[in-house]
């Protein structure tokens, strides 16, 4: 440090601060001119702050790997799912089987393809995705949830469309724990009436 003035303040000496090289003198310095010390120490902060509210809110960058795919984890339930996405024709793969093949149900391969649907890239991205836990409708939604996240990590832009429909916000809904007393979670016993 060479030389901090101080103005508006009359009783403190405009003069230069000595070298502060060791915490000690830091510390000896700052109790003996505490007002120079915090408009020293506060000032780089409020520059900083300042700076922090004039910037543009930085642009999402595309977010892949060394072979082009981006990648993102998908829950629901007791499923997660992994999932990459790279630019295709559409084909879909779920722990090594097409969608057809693993999932059967035309409901799970509708969860399944609603990003692409929202986004409007159909048949524009092929997804190679391992999935565990849970059950066909938990790792439908799972593979759902992974494929929107890859979508707005490959392009960024799609994050409006998505967010609004829902489809980057994980579902919490889990099953609710068994109650002592009770049958199920809320299920009491049957009412005997004699």
């Amino acid at each position: 440090l060479a030389c901090i003035g101080v103005k508006n303040l009359p009783s403190l000496p405009l003069s230069p601060i000595p070298s502060i090289s060791t915490p000690f003198a830091l510390a000896a310095f700052s109790s003996s001119c505490p007002t120079i010390c915090m408009a020293w120490s506060s000032a780089p902060e409020a520059s900083a702050e300042a700076e922090k509210a004039t910037e543009e809110p930085a642009q999402r960058q595309p977010i892949k790997d060394s072979l082009g795919r981006s990648y993102a984890t998908g829950r629901r339930k007791r499923s997660i799912a992994r999932v990459w996405a790279k630019p295709g024709s559409g084909k879909i793969t779920v722990n090594g089987k097409d969608q057809r093949d693993y999932f059967g149900r035309e409901t799970n391969l509708l969860i399944i393809n609603q990003p692409f649907l929202i986004a409007a890239r159909l048949n524009q991205f092929d997804i190679n995705c391992t999935v565990k836990g849970g059950g066909l409708t938990g790792q439908a939604g799972a593979v759902r949830h992974g494929i929107s996240k890859a979508l707005e990590n490959f392009e960024p832009e799609l994050r409006p469309a998505l967010k609004e429909a829902g489809l980057l916000t994980r579902d919490s809904r889990v099953v609710e724990r068994k109650k002592t007393g009770k049958k199920k979670a809320r299920r009491s016993k049957q009412w005997a009436k004699r």
